[in-house]
């Protein structure tokens, strides 16, 4: 957390934050332009940014690209202003919400370090005794092959299923169908159902890399239409979805549901 708050300090990184935020997936090359330092200056504060997990790499083809990550400043506010509820709190909880505003790519990207084993992240994200304590009673049921279709608390179609498969690395699979009897049972208004199942069908994937005693798990969510309803509220779910699973591995219970909890309703309805 020292990291964190060192590579927040500086008026630098922020700007190069605020970068990021505006719109994620970005070269070295794009983030200098604009910028009142050198390229290099801008490589050092990236280092520093990736260092405290602020900023995450990815590489497509020759060209490495950076995006944001709030999970470093969404810990803070879990353990800060929750414990503490004073007014200078306030700050990081603003800072909290303008760092997971959804990115100009529409791709949503959350990581987590977990003091678990890649197994035991694996079975978390894909055994049923498990995903309903930490996702608000939901059930996913597959035999998680490459092709194999997913159950979402009963609901199954042709179109989910799994696209990618490497236990425990790598999984991935497409999102489930937004149907009447699904809204029923998430308590959805027809209305917001309809504006979801309009849209094209998304891709959740989940990266699980051991880091040392920890795991590093990285759940992006993709496919997105520019304006997505679906994309503005993944946003909410998943940074709360992610930390109930890493409370369930380290401590043997997920994260509770207050009644005035701002994510309540908002995972199951992802889910």
């Amino acid at each position: 957390m020292d990291a964190v708050f060192k590579a927040l300090a500086d008026p630098g990184r922020r700007a190069l934050l605020d970068r990021l935020r505006e719109r994620g997936g970005q070269t070295l090359g794009e983030l200098c332009q604009g910028m009142d330092m050198a390229r290099q200056s801008v490589s050092k504060h990236l280092a520093v940014l990736e260092a405290a997990d602020l900023v995450v790499t990815e590489r497509r083809g020759r060209e490495k690209l950076h995006r944001l990550n709030a999970a470093p400043v969404t810990d803070i506010v879990d353990r800060w202003v929750s414990r503490y509820h004073q007014p200078r709190a306030h700050a990081l909880a603003d800072l909290k919400h303008v760092l997971e505003e959804p990115l100009d790519d529409n791709d949503f990207v959350y990581m987590s370090y977990i003091r678990a084993t890649p197994e035991q992240v694996w079975d978390a994200l894909t055994r049923p005794e498990f995903t309903r304590r930490y996702w608000d009673g939901t059930e996913l049921v597959s035999t998680w092959e490459q092709g194999a279709r997913v159950s979402w608390d009963g609901h199954e179609d042709a179109g989910q299923v799994v696209l990618e498969s490497d236990r425990p690395r790598l999984l991935s699979y497409t999102w489930h169908t937004f149907t009447p009897a699904w809204a029923e049972h998430v308590g959805v208004d027809e209305e917001l159902r309809a504006k979801l199942a309009a849209e094209p069908r998304t891709r959740a994937t989940f990266a699980i890399e051991q880091v040392g005693e920890l795991v590093k798990l990285t759940v992006t969510h993709s496919g997105f239409e520019p304006g997505s309803t679906l994309r503005g509220m993944v946003g909410e779910g998943w940074p709360h979805i992610v930390s109930s699973l890493k409370s369930l591995l380290e401590t043997g219970s997920p994260l509770p549901l207050e009644q005035n909890d701002p994510f309540d309703g908002v995972s199951t309805a992802i889910g």
